[in-house]
Protein backbone atom coordinates (compact mmCIF):
# COMPACT_ATOMS: atom_id res chain seq x y z
CA UNK A 1 0.00 0.00 0.00
CA UNK A 2 1.81 3.16 -0.88
CA UNK A 3 1.23 6.53 1.03
CA UNK A 4 0.56 9.65 -0.47
CA UNK A 5 0.87 13.27 1.40
CA UNK A 6 -0.74 16.46 -0.08
CA UNK A 7 -0.47 19.75 1.15
CA UNK A 8 -4.13 21.80 1.21
CA UNK A 9 -6.13 18.60 1.07
CA UNK A 10 -8.75 19.88 3.08
CA UNK A 11 -10.81 21.08 0.25
CA UNK A 12 -11.00 21.66 -3.60
CA UNK A 13 -8.26 19.74 -5.93
CA UNK A 14 -6.33 18.60 -2.87
CA UNK A 15 -9.36 16.84 -1.49
CA UNK A 16 -10.50 15.31 -4.39
CA UNK A 17 -6.73 14.11 -5.15
CA UNK A 18 -6.74 12.30 -2.11
CA UNK A 19 -10.36 11.14 -2.38
CA UNK A 20 -9.53 9.29 -5.86
CA UNK A 21 -5.93 7.61 -4.28
CA UNK A 22 -7.76 6.73 -1.08
CA UNK A 23 -10.43 4.54 -3.06
CA UNK A 24 -7.56 3.05 -4.81
CA UNK A 25 -6.48 1.65 -1.42
CA UNK A 26 -3.38 3.88 -0.87
CA UNK A 27 -2.72 5.51 2.42
CA UNK A 28 -3.33 9.57 2.41
CA UNK A 29 -1.82 11.98 4.66
CA UNK A 30 -4.31 15.40 4.48
CA UNK A 31 -2.42 18.58 5.35
CA UNK A 32 -3.81 21.59 5.74
CA UNK A 33 -3.25 24.59 8.19
CA UNK A 34 -6.61 24.75 9.87
CA UNK A 35 -7.03 21.90 12.12
CA UNK A 36 -10.41 21.61 11.85
CA UNK A 37 -11.15 21.28 8.19
CA UNK A 38 -8.36 19.37 7.53
CA UNK A 39 -9.30 16.74 10.17
CA UNK A 40 -12.87 16.72 8.63
CA UNK A 41 -11.82 16.14 5.18
CA UNK A 42 -10.03 13.07 6.44
CA UNK A 43 -12.87 11.70 8.05
CA UNK A 44 -14.60 10.91 5.17
CA UNK A 45 -11.81 9.19 3.34
CA UNK A 46 -10.77 5.54 3.95
CA UNK A 47 -7.68 4.52 4.55
CA UNK A 48 -6.80 8.53 5.61
CA UNK A 49 -5.05 10.35 8.50
CA UNK A 50 -4.57 14.33 9.34
CA UNK A 51 -1.79 16.41 9.77
CA UNK A 52 -1.89 19.92 10.65
CA UNK A 53 1.05 21.44 8.36
CA UNK A 54 1.35 25.38 7.27
CA UNK A 55 4.05 25.64 4.37
CA UNK A 56 5.15 29.16 4.83
CA UNK A 57 6.25 27.89 8.55
CA UNK A 58 9.60 26.40 9.29
CA UNK A 59 8.61 25.01 12.38
CA UNK A 60 5.18 23.25 11.22
CA UNK A 61 7.01 21.71 8.57
CA UNK A 62 9.90 19.92 10.87
CA UNK A 63 6.70 18.73 13.10
CA UNK A 64 5.10 17.28 10.32
CA UNK A 65 8.03 15.69 8.60
CA UNK A 66 8.83 14.18 12.17
CA UNK A 67 5.04 12.70 12.39
CA UNK A 68 5.58 11.02 8.99
CA UNK A 69 6.97 7.88 9.30
CA UNK A 70 7.23 6.53 5.34
CA UNK A 71 6.02 8.63 2.36
CA UNK A 72 6.35 7.28 -1.46
CA UNK A 73 4.49 10.32 -3.39
CA UNK A 74 4.27 14.24 -2.37
CA UNK A 75 1.99 16.13 -3.91
CA UNK A 76 2.74 20.00 -3.29
CA UNK A 77 -0.92 21.07 -3.85
CA UNK A 78 -1.07 24.23 -1.39
CA UNK A 79 -1.27 27.89 -2.40
CA UNK A 80 -2.98 31.22 -2.56
CA UNK A 81 -4.06 33.56 -4.81
CA UNK A 82 -4.62 37.41 -4.05
CA UNK A 83 -4.48 39.36 -7.06
CA UNK A 84 -6.55 38.17 -9.78
CA UNK A 85 -7.64 42.41 -10.23
CA UNK A 86 -3.89 43.66 -9.96
CA UNK A 87 -2.03 45.11 -12.51
CA UNK A 88 1.70 44.17 -13.16
CA UNK A 89 2.07 48.22 -13.55
CA UNK A 90 0.72 48.52 -10.19
CA UNK A 91 0.95 45.61 -7.67
CA UNK A 92 2.57 45.79 -4.21
CA UNK A 93 5.80 44.11 -4.32
CA UNK A 94 5.17 42.96 -1.03
CA UNK A 95 1.62 41.30 -2.39
CA UNK A 96 4.17 39.48 -5.41
CA UNK A 97 6.48 38.20 -2.41
CA UNK A 98 4.07 36.85 -0.18
CA UNK A 99 2.61 34.61 -3.40
CA UNK A 100 5.72 33.45 -3.95
CA UNK A 101 6.07 32.57 -0.09
CA UNK A 102 3.69 30.18 -0.02
CA UNK A 103 3.18 29.08 -3.57
CA UNK A 104 6.97 28.38 -4.18
CA UNK A 105 9.40 28.76 -0.95
CA UNK A 106 6.69 26.65 0.91
CA UNK A 107 6.40 23.79 -1.95
CA UNK A 108 10.15 24.03 -1.42
CA UNK A 109 10.33 24.13 2.21
CA UNK A 110 8.09 20.88 2.72
CA UNK A 111 9.66 18.94 -0.31
CA UNK A 112 13.09 19.62 1.25
CA UNK A 113 12.12 17.88 4.74
CA UNK A 114 10.16 15.34 3.09
CA UNK A 115 12.52 14.27 0.49
CA UNK A 116 14.43 11.76 3.12
CA UNK A 117 11.50 9.90 3.72
CA UNK A 118 11.04 9.49 -0.28
CA UNK A 119 14.74 8.11 -0.53
CA UNK A 120 13.73 5.35 1.88
CA UNK A 121 11.73 3.54 -1.11
CA UNK A 122 12.59 2.74 -4.43
CA UNK A 123 10.98 5.13 -6.89
CA UNK A 124 9.16 8.18 -5.11
CA UNK A 125 7.27 10.56 -7.18
CA UNK A 126 6.57 14.20 -6.54
CA UNK A 127 3.84 16.42 -8.29
CA UNK A 128 4.02 20.25 -8.05
CA UNK A 129 0.37 21.38 -8.57
CA UNK A 130 1.09 24.74 -11.22
CA UNK A 131 -1.10 26.90 -13.49
CA UNK A 132 -0.91 27.81 -16.80
CA UNK A 133 -0.61 30.81 -15.86
CA UNK A 134 3.27 30.87 -14.96
CA UNK A 135 3.97 29.68 -18.38
CA UNK A 136 6.91 31.90 -19.85
CA UNK A 137 5.97 30.66 -23.65
CA UNK A 138 2.34 32.53 -23.12
CA UNK A 139 2.51 34.86 -20.28
CA UNK A 140 -0.38 37.49 -20.09
CA UNK A 141 -1.00 40.03 -18.03
CA UNK A 142 -3.63 37.80 -15.38
CA UNK A 143 -2.61 37.81 -11.62
CA UNK A 144 0.85 38.69 -11.76
CA UNK A 145 1.70 38.14 -8.50
CA UNK A 146 0.01 34.32 -9.06
CA UNK A 147 1.52 33.93 -12.17
CA UNK A 148 5.01 35.00 -11.51
CA UNK A 149 4.76 32.21 -8.59
CA UNK A 150 3.89 29.61 -10.81
CA UNK A 151 6.87 30.44 -13.08
CA UNK A 152 9.16 30.09 -10.12
CA UNK A 153 7.25 27.00 -8.97
CA UNK A 154 8.43 25.73 -11.93
CA UNK A 155 12.27 26.94 -12.06
CA UNK A 156 12.25 24.39 -8.51
CA UNK A 157 10.81 21.76 -10.39
CA UNK A 158 13.33 21.56 -12.65
CA UNK A 159 16.20 21.88 -10.26
CA UNK A 160 14.24 19.30 -8.13
CA UNK A 161 14.27 16.84 -11.03
CA UNK A 162 17.95 17.96 -12.20
CA UNK A 163 19.33 16.89 -8.53
CA UNK A 164 17.28 14.04 -7.92
CA UNK A 165 17.11 12.28 -10.86
CA UNK A 166 19.84 9.72 -10.15
CA UNK A 167 18.19 8.86 -6.67
CA UNK A 168 15.28 7.55 -8.50
CA UNK A 169 13.06 10.42 -7.62
CA UNK A 170 10.25 11.91 -10.61
CA UNK A 171 9.40 15.55 -10.05
CA UNK A 172 7.12 16.97 -12.43
CA UNK A 173 4.90 20.44 -12.50
CA UNK A 174 0.88 19.96 -13.74
CA UNK A 175 -1.41 22.30 -14.92
CA UNK A 176 -4.87 21.13 -13.67
CA UNK A 177 -6.53 24.00 -15.70
CA UNK A 178 -9.08 26.04 -14.18
CA UNK A 179 -11.47 24.40 -12.23
CA UNK A 180 -14.85 25.24 -9.70
CA UNK A 181 -13.07 24.77 -6.53
CA UNK A 182 -13.00 27.73 -4.51
CA UNK A 183 -10.18 28.89 -5.77
CA UNK A 184 -11.34 28.75 -9.19
CA UNK A 185 -15.25 29.63 -8.85
CA UNK A 186 -18.13 28.59 -9.81
CA UNK A 187 -17.82 29.90 -13.37
CA UNK A 188 -14.24 27.54 -14.49
CA UNK A 189 -15.21 25.47 -17.33
CA UNK A 190 -13.77 22.35 -15.74
CA UNK A 191 -14.89 20.34 -12.84
CA UNK A 192 -12.61 19.15 -9.83
CA UNK A 193 -12.69 15.94 -11.24
CA UNK A 194 -10.94 16.76 -14.52
CA UNK A 195 -8.52 18.49 -12.79
CA UNK A 196 -7.79 16.21 -10.11
CA UNK A 197 -6.85 13.33 -13.22
CA UNK A 198 -3.93 14.34 -14.43
CA UNK A 199 -2.80 14.96 -10.69
CA UNK A 200 -3.18 11.63 -9.62
CA UNK A 201 -1.91 10.46 -13.15
CA UNK A 202 1.46 11.81 -12.36
CA UNK A 203 1.27 10.44 -8.26
CA UNK A 204 0.08 6.78 -9.50
CA UNK A 205 0.53 6.09 -13.02
CA UNK A 206 2.61 7.88 -15.57
CA UNK A 207 6.10 6.07 -16.06
CA UNK A 208 8.83 6.90 -13.76
CA UNK A 209 11.21 7.81 -15.98
CA UNK A 210 9.23 11.19 -16.60
CA UNK A 211 11.10 14.22 -14.68
CA UNK A 212 11.21 17.44 -15.09
CA UNK A 213 8.43 17.96 -17.17
CA UNK A 214 5.47 20.17 -17.49
CA UNK A 215 2.16 18.44 -18.14
CA UNK A 216 -1.79 19.06 -18.58
CA UNK A 217 -3.74 16.42 -19.38
CA UNK A 218 -1.45 14.05 -19.48
CA UNK A 219 0.40 15.57 -22.68
CA UNK A 220 3.95 17.57 -21.94
CA UNK A 221 3.35 21.41 -22.73
CA UNK A 222 5.92 23.76 -22.87
CA UNK A 223 7.34 25.98 -19.94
Amino acid sequence: MKTALITGANRGLGYEVARELSARGWKVIVTARRREQGAAAAAKLKNASFQELDITDDASVACAAKAVPELDVLINNAAIIEDRDQDILTIRPELVGRTIATNALGTLRVTQAFVPHLLKGSAGRIVNVSSGAGQLSDMGTWAPAYSISKTTLNSITCMLAAALKDKGIAVNSVCPGWCRTEMGGPSAPRSVEQGADGIVWLAADAPQDKTGLFWRDKEVIPW
